[in-house]
């Protein structure tokens, strides 16, 4: 314990040299962090880093966006979205980005971001699409990134068990390359081959995964249209919604959701995207998006390979089992959204049919009785949105024909310009069925859940302000490891001091209660609770024009029915070194971990290369250290370099199965390179 007070001294009173990252890379990693807050997955987070690098590179017109631009910006709120139009159309056009502070709902986060993103009178950018057009103004960006484990893993060992070799390499690598003209016309391709993936040989065909797209945009009757892969984000999640997804957290931008309709997928996560094509089309007030997808995707099947035992979405394919599984399912995906959108109210409908060439099987698990089986689905969903007054009115409800529906509906509200809330109740049935249903739920689908959830935001005053919520669920069908109806609620708390322009502290407050099977303690059904705690200070320091420091401690603590109770503890120094001036960036972390087993883990927003932000867990206990550099070789070339290093004590080996490595260090490298011509 001394030494970690020694620790704690050291990070939070000498800053350390380093090097620096350009100021948009920093601010696009601070957005993310926002909006990822409350996440307990690694998430692939570049399909919302190439947008916002977009609108950085060309900044919205305040005085033209239109509410679905404005859905671009993702931390921004569907309600904030109203209130700014709705200020538009009232006062009349914007002289000064500074109006933003008058509309109710606004805090000086939202509006120091959006300063980034806005602009007034923007400079026309180039009409018309023509071949020759495209070809002497369009924009190139090509990266490539290169990453591995260092030390060696069991998959790449050999064993007696063909199945449980990797047959590729250790290396990762990923290729990206966009094509942009102005606003109007955008081309872009992803390749990727995960670690233990062959690249080619004996089993390997090039890279594992491949994804590509051609978005046209249009003013007429045709807005947008996409050939390849794509993502579809309607309502509040429940009938379809395709791509990242984000659920609960520190701020209420996450809650009510901000269906964007039709977007390119630039994403390299293999499962959550459609194939095909769609457009978007417009007349007036009405506005269609009709869609189909045509793709394979991964299953394990019976033995007779008559039906499906399973949706494989991890999209690795390193062992022979694995390559298996690899697109044997064609899922088809057909249907149509219709929307209607009159200044502050936002009316719509979506119908689409999934069908697969395999049924899924029954499963014989108990608390599985209701999950979807066969091979046609048929889903309806209704969403709306209104705003009035200060109050915004969202919700959506969904039905899967011959099964079950789900219902979430919503208020968010600005009570006085200091004071903003919201609520929101959801009903999910245990035999609702969509296999592109991401709605906010404490479960990883919306699915066999009841639940009341309801968020404060006070602004104190300048340099104050509080925020917090309270969620309430209920399961009323068995679960994974829940073997009985089951019940919990989560509370989190945060409290933000502003010292000025240079120094915030943060502190936050999360507990959560859950039921869980404990057979050594059961009771009352078999069910124990699971209770969780997570306390957290944080200091962020703007040393000077160069300089910044970011200091965390956190601790968390897991009890499990009359067990003890387990804890956590994380500590961490970060250092940004942000030149006005520099062909050298980049940052610097130095972090303590103690933990006592998986289950009092930490989530940890980790900065990496671009389009590379990562939320890992810490456990064990050890040092994690990681150092990110980017060097200008000149005009359009640039080089990224990471390298991190865990060490943990009293440790022999770290991880499980293929993936362990021998020995108390696990160390990472990654390199990048990006041409922009």
């Amino acid at each position: 314990m001394n030494f970690r007070l020694m620790f704690l001294a050291f990070i939070l009173f000498v800053p350390s040299p380093c090097c620096a990252q350009t100021e948009n890379e920093l601010l696009i990693e601070q957005l993310i962090e926002y909006i990822s807050e409350n996440t307990t997955d690694d998430e692939d987070y570049s399909e919302i880093a190439d947008r916002l690098i977009f609108y950085r590179k060309y900044p919205l017109d305040i005085n033209r966006a239109t509410k679905d631009q404005f859905n671009e910006l993702v931390f921004i709120s569907p309600a904030q979205i109203d209130k700014l139009i709705q200020h538009r159309d009232e006062s009349g056009l914007f002289l000064d980005l500074l109006e933003l502070q008058s509309i109710d709902g606004f805090d000086s986060d939202v509006i120091r971001w959006l300063r980034h993103f806005l602009v007034l009178n923007p400079p026309e950018l180039l009409s018309g699409i023509s071949l020759k057009k495209v070809g002497k103004s369009g924009e190139h960006d090509l990266m490539i990134r290169f990453g591995r484990i260092l030390q060696q893993q069991a998959g790449f060992k050999g064993s007696d068990s063909a199945n449980a070799i990797y047959t590729g390499s250790a290396d990762r690598i990923l290729t990206r390359y966009r094509f942009s003209y102005a606003d109007r016309f955008f081309l872009s391709l992803n390749t990727e081959k995960d670690a233990g993936e062959p690249l080619f040989g004996k089993t390997g065909k090039g890279f594992d995964f491949h994804s590509s797209n051609i978005l046209v945009k249009g003013h007429q009757l045709v807005k947008k249209m996409i050939i390849g892969d794509y993502s579809l984000q309607f309502g509040q999640g429940l009938t379809m919604w395709s791509g990242l997804a984000f659920g609960k957290g520190a701020g209420f931008t996450t809650i009510a959701k901000s269906g964007g309709g039709l977007r390119p997928y630039s994403s390299v996560n293999e499962a959550s995207f459609l194939r095909g094509i769609s457009g978007t089309f417009g007349f007036r007030k009405l506005f269609l998006t009709p869609f189909i997808s045509y793709r394979k995707l991964d299953a394990s099947l019976s033995d007779d390979e008559g039906e499906v035992k399973s949706i494989i979405l991890s999209g690795l394919h390193r062992t022979e089992l694995e390559q298996k599984t690899k697109n044997t399912v064609t899922q088809l995906v057909y249907g149509a959204n219709a929307e209607y959108v009159n200044n502050l109210l936002t009316l719509g409908i979506t119908g689409y049919r999934t069908q697969l060439d395999k049924p899924i099987a029954k499963s014989n698990t108990l608390y599985e009785r209701y999950d979807f089986t066969g091979s046609l689905s048929t889903n309806l969903g209704f969403h709306y949105s209104y705003t009035f007054g200060n109050t915004y009115f969202f919700g959506e409800v969904g039905h899967s024909l011959s099964s079950g529906s789900a219902i979430n509906t919503g208020i968010m509200s600005s009570l006085s310009s200091r004071v903003s809330a919201v609520l929101l109740y959801r009903n999910y049935a245990r035999n609702y069925h969509s296999f592109f249903n991401q709605g906010l739920a404490e479960s990883a689908e919306s699915v066999n859940e009841h639940g009341f959830y309801t968020g404060l935001n006070i602004r104190i005053n300048s340099k104050l302000e509080a925020s917090g919520y309270y969620d309430v669920f209920k399961f009323p069908w068995l679960k994974f490891r829940v073997d009985a109806p089951s019940q919990g609620y989560e509370l989190s708390a945060q409290l933000v001091y502003m010292f000025g322009k240079k120094f915030k502290i943060t502190g936050r407050l999360r507990m959560q209660q859950k039921e869980q099977n404990v057979p050594e303690m059961a009771t009352d059904g078999g069910l124990a609770n699971i209770e969780s705690q997570n306390y957290r200070l944080e200091l962020t320091c703007k040393i000077n024009d160069s300089f910044s420091l970011r200091n965390r401690v956190e601790v968390s603590t897991y009890k499990e029915g009359f067990s003890a109770q387990e804890f956590g503890f994380l500590s961490y120094q970060d250092v940004v070194y942000k030149p006005l001036s520099s062909k050298l960036s980049g940052n610097f972390r130095f972090a303590l971990f103690d933990t006592q087993s998986f289950n009092s883990r930490i989530y940890a927003f980790e900065n990496d290369v671009l389009y590379g932000y990562s939320v890992p867990a810490y456990q064990g206990k050890g040092l994690r250290c990681y150092v990110n550099g980017r060097y200008n070789l000149r005009r359009g070339i640039d080089v990224w370099l990471r390298y991190a290093i865990s060490t943990y004590v009293d440790q022999n080996s770290i991880g499980s199965g293929n993936d362990s490595t021998i020995g108390g260090k696990r160390s990472d490298v990654k390199m990048q390179v990006r041409f922009q011509f």
